[in-house]
């Protein structure tokens, strides 16, 4: 099985252009669809979500960044060994199979699998941490491609020419790395995953997009994402010749893109709630954690990103919570029902969606937001930053940045066994990992959430006996103990 993973790609972008010859004869020969991702809809926790059929929730993972207790100050950033439970690859390798993961989010530190694995773009630095398991790769990588980048750094820039030449610059070099890895080496299962797309889109959306409050007509780079999905295809074509017939491809993308039509500033509007309290007044833009909150009046604060994760400062929860946790619900409510009415910069209601992390998730582990909020049905992005002077800006606070994720992705899968053929409706992220566990023969542990698309299985459900809970932590035990991640 061979996994291609196309970071933010878009079904419109990759479904409708008739030159993506390659991605056709895909979608031909087998099923394609919208993928709905999982919410939030971003990198970390979504690739995970999808190797695992389990969503962020029973992860334990709400974002790149999350609370580790429910102190104040307590932010980590998640990593690999976030991640504790079962994948597809670790049911690949209980039959003994050969995996390589390369650049499958979050990737860093290498995760131990019996075959090769190459850190993700959160790899701090390559020239310098052991990006690769085993170590001896990099030096393979090093005599194949040079310096190898995992991300472009300073992607949110100006310098478009630039930006554009440093994606394909980078993508190229992927690319080499993982034709080396199909070629030359023995594997069962092969997932690699370029982050290229996503950082085009975040670059030169305004670019393509005539709906775009910033688009130029005639501009230069309006093409830009359209032939980068052309290069895509391309290079997905030089992967195919290499492989062998009954080898099953999937392609997907962990979430999809849209415009961006401006940012919220969640942490200011709660200031001028009086449900943030500050001691002073910062004369500047000033982030979150460097501001003077006054924990002992603060009601509620928030993290900025693609979407606002909000927080209720709870009596005997955190270090100085202010509400009594019999009051928490009425305020909570009270709390949503603000954020929904929140309107744009002309008076006029935005679409804002209000979540409640207990009635979205199977499960929740670890410390969730209290609210999980998407501005504008993410349209726009929260800024977490006080200091502007404004609730809406035109830009965030974190650099340019042309588009926000969106809740739907992309699929295609062919494979000699998939019974499927055209397109297919209602595919979530979350029936990837069951699907190719049917696909491949392999069992289906309890734990997963989702379906398999091959059969409308539920969860669970296989051509061998299915897994118990305690089983399922035995084997994960004996992985872990093997060497697997």
């Amino acid at each position: 099985m061979l996994v291609i993973g196309l970071d933010c790609a878009t079904p419109e972008l990759l479904f409708g252009d008739e030159r993506l010859t390659n991605i056709r004869r895909l979608m031909e020969g087998g099923c394609y669809g919208r993928l709905e991702s999982v919410n939030p809809p971003i990198t970390v926790p979504a690739w995970m979500s999808m190797a695992t059929s389990m969503d962020p929730g029973s992860l334990g993972v709400y974002g790149f960044r999350n609370r580790s207790d429910h102190s104040y100050d307590q932010l980590t950033t998640a990593n690999s060994r976030s991640f504790r439970d079962l994948t597809v690859w670790d049911q690949v390798a209980r039959t003994g199979g050969r995996t390589h993961l390369i650049a499958v989010p979050p990737g860093f530190p290498p995760r131990r699998v019996n075959g090769v694995s190459i850190g993700c773009f959160l790899t701090p630095d390559p020239a310098k941490d052991t990006y690769t398991h085993p170590a001896s790769a990099a030096d393979e990588i090093k005599r194949l491609v040079g310096e190898y980048p995992v991300d472009v750094k300073g992607f949110r820039t100006n310098n478009k020419d630039w930006l554009r030449d440093e994606i394909y610059a980078m993508s190229r070099k992927h690319f080499e790395v993982v034709r080396h890895y199909l070629k030359n080496t023995e594997w069962d299962f092969f997932q690699f995953v370029e982050i290229g797309v996503d950082r085009m889109h975040h670059g030169f959306w305004k670019c393509h997009d005539p709906q775009h409050v910033l688009h130029e007509p005639g501009n230069p780079y309006r093409e830009v994402i359209r032939d980068y999905y052309c290069y895509l295809d391309d290079e997905l074509g030089r992967l195919l010749e290499l492989l062998i017939e009954d080898t099953a491809v999937l392609v997907a993308s962990d979430h999809g893109a849209h415009r961006l039509d401006g940012s919220f500033c969640i942490n200011e509007w709660l200031v001028r709630e009086g449900l943030l309290v500050l001691d002073g007044k910062p004369k500047q833009p000033t982030p979150f954690h460097q501001l003077p909150v006054n924990w002992a009046k603060t009601r509620a604060w928030s993290e900025g990103g693609y979407y606002a994760r909000v927080f209720i400062n709870v009596k005997g929860r955190e270090p100085s919570g202010v509400i009594a946790k019999d009051d928490c619900v009425k305020f909570r409510d009270e709390l949503a029902a603000r954020l929904s009415a929140l309107t744009d910069e002309n008076g006029r209601p935005m679409a804002t969606q209000v979540f409640k992390p207990e009635e979205i998730y199977r499960r929740v582990h670890n410390v969730p937001p209290d609210l999980i909020v998407h501005l504008d049905s993410l349209y726009r992005r929260s800024v977490g930053s006080v200091g502007h002077g404004m609730l809406h800006l035109r830009e965030n606070d974190t650099g340019p940045d042309d588009c926000n994720h969106s809740l739907f992705g992309a699929f295609i899968l062919a494979a000699s066994n998939n019974p499927l053929r055209g397109e297919v409706q209602d595919a979530r992220l979350l029936d990837i990992a069951p699907t190719l566990l049917e696909l491949g023969g392999y069992d289906i542990p309890e734990t997963t959430q989702g379906r398999s698309l091959l059969s409308g299985k539920k969860a669970g459900s296989s051509g061998g006996s299915p897994l118990s809970a305690n089983a399922e932590e035995t084997v994960r035990q004996r992985l872990s103990g093997l060497g697997y991640a």
